[in-house]
């Protein structure tokens, strides 16, 4: 056979699956029309409705929907076990101290979660209910939102919120053009201009567009809101019409039309296949190290619970053995139990043992941390001092679940422009062959009165004055700033002074504005685009017009943009502007060796850099140009590939006329930021698209580096004076050297500088023999306390954040960023904070965290995120703490009572002890505890670091919490045990029995677990006095009642009169004073001896902070207090006279008046 395989699967895929191109394409009937006779056949396609649906439940579903997801919680799911069992077998317990609990927990999580879903409900009726003007028969008629169709033709008037993805038919405006902002969806408040259908926008009433025959094929939907493909075939009385559409002839929902008195459009994408619905798709679900802990802990307890049942079962049996032990008479078994199979008999009381023991698993602390978590955000939100008055914005909780996190950041990845920077450019000079040339002033935008130019070098001579002119009309050109006469806000207009209309640039690019501003300083003054013409006023008030042919628009590949016009004269002009990595190698003439290195020089003092060329076209030039764009916008698949290909034919042979430079100046407190993170012992990177000496710059000023920071480069430029291979190896022996701290001091300061073109190289899966490159450029990062990333695509800023997370250290990484170039890199890293800046809100939204401004991030980390580690590690540790003290008196009791599954608790005490009694301590401690003030945290950063890695949960710490739960539980039990052996505690001589026993054991442990958080408190407010001492004093009361009357709906009621019995006793309150301080003087003399003999930074700072009654941050230098504390301790001890030294106890020391979050 001659036929080749490529042919053949061609064949096979055309006509048996379908050409690719129409796939993935629509077909849509503008006004619902079926074309004309012949052309193709009419297949009306169903498509959905224009309901938007953000809610999760409706009202038939949330029941079940609800608990399968809250029963796919390990905790949840076990608790539903063990009431089953309870319900099913004979259980020493009532199934109501399992059962209730979990209701509990269980109702007011869907309680929660249901209202969150009414409201959400509430919010979708208002917005489908919404009414919009559609275009029928002629005439505009409303019909409600939810009721449009895909085809249906849509009539929009100003300032109205478009209902649905729409391509645009006609405006008001002759030009065809319309005015967009898109604030609610990527949060830039400027006008973007949308252009009409070249065939359609000259209908303009009602009828004439109700006479358009048209059919548009586009793509299916997707997410992408910069992006669109289609093509539109309009049915005239001759041939059909083919145009390209494109994402400047897209309307998207939830834009709003400005400064445009109407519109009509054809709806193209309805309700959730809207690009603004596909966006809603949820985050990956972040999880951090304190749940991951708590996930081990938690199976730990589960494996001492199953080993707790196991051995008791076997006991229980081992005991039974002897035929005197065998069942009593007394427990009434039948003759059919007492036949059963030996293993369904321990089977089944292996299951009781698991019920009467199952409370050592804490279902409630789930709870607690959620409503730690979620009240505790509040405190970040209405902090005062991350408020930013200029944009009247506080900090933003999006998900609290990650709060804890905070306090362990080994990493922070932050964008460089609108993050370190203000992203407020200013135009500084412009050079023009061998001259610079330098405006007056600019002023917040506003041109100052008087202004003119001032040239430094020499003046260009008359031959010169051409190009010079050429200049400043190709960036009066080449942009896609708009001019806005006047703008009305809240009623009053701004842009008149004195009396005259002034005009407003807006652009989605603060670059483009601020040249087109500096351009109107120099002389030549943009003044609008009007009728596709492009006008400008020049040096001697004459105004210029060309007419604008193509827009060659600029994307983060290319780095450059273009346009074509043609003058009055009839010249066509291509005038580009780029970076200069783009422009010098199209460059073909010019002055290029001194623009070079004009722009070096203004890169290295941080200024952001433009190239700006030019070409001349021929007729003949300008029509292959228009060819060529022509057919790359006709295709629908690959037309963003055809297109770059297409731009990179036209923009060549080009002849460089000079650069520009812009400042964007730091950030207030940005290098205050970044040292205080560095002395936090985080790790900065900075990962940036700009060049290599703009970023460097930047990162002097910020104090990223430092003049004693030695700069390692891995850049295009070394690597190809070596290979790749060679360079990695080279800066590993300079980081890893053993000698180098001799040479560079003892603790050497290294930076690492690296573009995204060798990041791609290392990154590349290697395949030759010389190993992965991934492994050494981790370990040169690993030993660099800065390292700067320049040239990076959206892309490889989160390819890098990846790399760190994943590698085997497993860090805790931060990616903070303003713009929508930041997204991927912020839902990369454990910790996303997007900033309020002027590229849009779509960090914003994608974050779990919104700061006004980059300094927010210090108190944000060094305080809140150290205060959110420290109080959430005390609530893990301290609730499986005390059901170890609250289950294990149980376990041992079975060995007094015959393993007979006896309680030793009452069921309300058992049901009680985690919601009632012991809940509200630690949720007022995890929420108000400061172990240290927020005035010291700021001042000392170190402080951060005795927090990192999960110190405060790990496997030692967790060990010590359950020992110290054993003893005290050993000591309560035995206590009141041997307190009780043969002595008569009432007054008429009788005995206490087993509840009296059991309640005076659980007494001890109620006040015990209280005292002990009460001991760890360092901050005492009216809430944790009202808490604390309330819950004690609440037990004691139920207690009495409980046992004080005799209520109704019991069957029977077995505590009646014993806690009064009880508390009528003076040895019980002999013991309970005896026992609860026997329980706690081993751990205070732990810490006690801890402080004396190892005391950590954190112990020192708080004595010292006693010492200075709650003033040490106002006049100490904490830095000497981790050298020289104790000296500095025995010497002030010693000056002070013996009476007059402050003698404060811990509560009072700590309840000294300070500032919380």
């Amino acid at each position: 056979m001659g036929m080749d395989f490529s042919t053949l699967r061609s064949l096979i895929t055309r006509y048996c699956v379908g050409e690719e191109t129409w796939v993935d394409s629509r077909t849509i009937y503008i006004g619902h029309k079926a074309p004309p006779p012949g052309t193709e056949a009419f297949i009306q396609q169903r498509y959905p409705d224009n309901r938007i649906t953000s809610s999760k439940y409706t009202f038939w579903n949330f029941v079940p929907k609800n608990m399968f997801e809250q029963f796919r919680r390990v905790a949840n799911f076990y608790f539903l076990i063990i009431f089953l069992v309870q319900l099913i077998i004979d259980t020493p317990t009532s199934p109501v101290t399992s059962g209730l609990p979990l209701f509990f927990v269980i109702t007011v999580t869907a309680i929660k979660q249901g209202y969150e879903d009414w409201l959400r409900h509430k919010a979708d009726n208002s917005i489908n209910k919404c009414p919009v003007h559609v275009v029928d028969n002629g005439r505009v008629t409303r019909k409600q939102s939810r009721n449009l169709r895909v085809g249906d033709v849509v009539f929009v008037k100003e300032d109205e919120t478009f209902p649905c993805d729409l391509v645009l038919l006609s405006t008001s405006r002759p030009d065809g053009t319309c005015f967009v902002t898109t604030a609610s969806l990527d949060g830039e408040s400027s006008h973007k201009t949308y252009y009409a259908v070249q065939d359609t926008k000259a209908y303009i009433t009602e009828e004439e567009v109700d006479s358009i025959h048209a059919t548009i094929e586009c793509e299916q939907p997707q997410p992408d809101l910069y992006k669109f493909v289609g093509r539109i075939h309009v049915y005239m009385d001759s041939e059909p019409v083919s145009r390209p559409l494109g994402s400047e002839n897209l309307l998207l929902r939830g834009a709003t039309l400005k400064n445009t008195e109407h519109i009509y459009a054809v709806v193209i994408y309805t309700g959730m296949e809207t690009k603004m619905a596909l966006n809603y798709q949820s985050k990956s679900q972040k999880r951090s190290a304190v749940e991951k802990s708590m996930n081990s802990y938690l199976v730990v307890y589960l494996f001492i619970l199953i080993s707790k049942a196991l051995v008791n079962t076997l006991l229980k049996y081992a005991w039974q053995a002897a035929p005197e032990r065998d069942e009593p008479w007394f427990n009434q078994r039948t003759e059919a139990e007492r036949q059963r199979h030996i293993v369904i008999r321990a089977f089944t009381d292996f299951l009781a043992f698991m019920v009467l023991f199952n409370y050592i698993i804490p279902v409630s602390m789930y709870v607690t941390v959620e409503m730690q978590k979620f009240l505790g955000s509040y405190f970040l939100m209405w902090d005062d001092d991350m408020l930013d008055p200029e944009l009247g914005e506080r900090a933003v909780v999006n998900t609290s679940d990650l709060n804890e996190e905070l306090g362990q950041v080994e990493y922070v990845f932050t964008d460089k422009t609108g993050t370190l920077t203000e992203n407020n450019m200013e135009f500084i000079e412009c050079c023009i062959g061998g001259s610079v040339y330098v405006p007056h002033a600019i002023c917040n935008g506003q041109v100052m009165s008087g202004a003119g130019m001032d040239m430094i070098d020499t003046s260009p001579g008359p031959s010169a004055r051409d190009q010079e002119e050429l200049f400043f009309r190709a960036l009066c050109l080449c942009h896609t700033v708009q001019v806005k006469e006047e703008e009305t806000v809240d009623g009053i207009k701004l842009g008149i002074h004195q009396g005259k209309s002034t005009s407003f640039y807006i652009s989605s690019s603060p670059d483009e504005v601020a040249l087109v501003e500096g351009m109107k300083k120099l002389g030549f003054t943009y003044l609008r685009l009007k009728d596709s013409h492009m006008e400008i006023l020049n040096r001697n008030d004459e105004i210029e017009r060309f007419e604008l042919l193509e827009v060659l628009t600029f994307d983060s590949v290319r780095r450059r943009m273009s346009v074509i016009v043609r003058a009055a004269s009839g010249e066509l002009f291509l005038f580009c502007k780029g970076a200069d990595s783009s422009i010098f190698p199209r460059v073909v003439s010019g002055k290029k060796d001194e623009v070079k290195a004009r722009v070096e020089r203004n890169a290295v003092e941080g200024l952001r850099t433009l190239c700006v060329a030019y070409r001349r076209l021929s007729a003949q030039q300008y029509a292959e140009v228009c060819g060529l764009l022509s057919e790359a916008r006709l295709a629908l698949q690959d037309r963003d590939k055809r297109l770059a290909d297409a731009y990179d034919r036209i923009e060549t042979e080009l002849i460089l006329l000079g650069a520009t430079a812009v400042e964007d100046r730091l950030q207030e407190k940005a290098a205050d930021t970044i040292e205080s993170l560095h002395k936090a012992g985080m790790k900065v990177w900075v990962l940036t698209g700009d060049k290599m000496e703009t970023a460097t710059a930047t990162c002097y000023a910020s104090k990223l580096f430092r003049r004693t920071t030695v700069i390692l480069e891995l850049t295009t430029k070394r690597t190809e004076e070596q290979s790749l291979h060679d360079v990695l190896f080279d800066l590993s022996r300079t980081v890893l050297r053993p000698d180098l701290s001799s040479d560079l001091g003892e603790f050497s300061d290294f930076g690492l500088i690296i573009d995204g073109a060798t990041l791609s190289a290392v990154l590349r899966p290697e395949e030759s023999n010389c190993g992965n490159y991934k492994d050494i450029f981790l370990e040169i990062c690993r030993n660099c306390s800065a390292v700067l990333c320049c040239r990076m695509a959206p892309l490889q800023k989160a390819q890098i954040v990846k790399l760190i997370k994943m590698s085997k250290e497993h860090p805790i990484t931060l990616a903070i960023g303003d713009g929508a170039n930041d997204v991927s890199m912020i839902l990369e890293a454990h910790v996303g904070i997007g900033i309020m800046g002027k590229e849009g809100r779509q960090a914003v939204r994608n974050s779990d965290y919104a700061l006004p401004k980059f300094k927010h991030l210090k108190k944000l980390l060094l305080v809140h995120g150290h205060y959110y580690y420290i109080r959430i590690s005390q609530l893990v540790q301290y609730f499986f703490y005390k059901n170890v003290v609250f289950m294990f008196p149980q376990f041992l009791y079975q060995f007094f009572c015959g393993f007979s599954q006896q309680p030793l608790y009452d069921t309300t005490y058992l049901t009680l002890y985690n919601i009632s009694f012991t809940s509200l301590p630690i949720l007022a401690y995890s929420l108000l505890e400061q172990h240290i003030s927020t005035d010291i945290l700021k001042k000392d950063p170190s402080l951060y670091r005795d927090i990192g890695r999960n110190c405060l949960l790990r496997w030692p710490t967790f060990v010590y919490w359950t020992l110290l739960g054993v003893y005290e539980a050993v000591v309560m039990f035995f206590g009141a045990y041997f307190l009780f052996d043969n002595t008569t505690f009432t007054s008429n001589g009788q005995m206490f029995g087993n509840w009296t026993f059991g309640t005076l054991v659980f007494t001890v442990l109620v006040f015990t677990v209280t005292f002990k958080l009460a001991l760890d408190t360092h901050y005492w407010t009216w809430i944790n006095h009202f808490v604390i001492w309330g819950s004690l004093l609440f037990y004691v009361v139920f207690s009495l009642l409980w046992g004080g009357i005799i209520w109704p709906f019991l069957n029977y009621q077995r505590m009646y009169y014993v806690f009064m019995q009880m508390l009528a006793s003076g040895p019980a309150w002999l013991s309970i004073i005896l026992l609860t301080t026997a329980c706690l003087v081993p751990d205070v003399a732990k810490s006690v001896l801890w402080r004396a003999l190892w005391p950590s930074t954190t112990e020192k700072i708080q004595l010292a902070d006693r010492l200075y009654q709650g003033h040490l941050a106002d006049f100490t230098p904490l830095t000497s207090l981790r050298s020289g504390l104790e000296q500095d301790q025995h010497s002030r001890w010693q000056q002070e006279d013996q009476h007059s030294r402050p003698t404060w106890c811990g509560p009072c020391a700590s309840a000294l008046p300070r500032t919380s979050p």
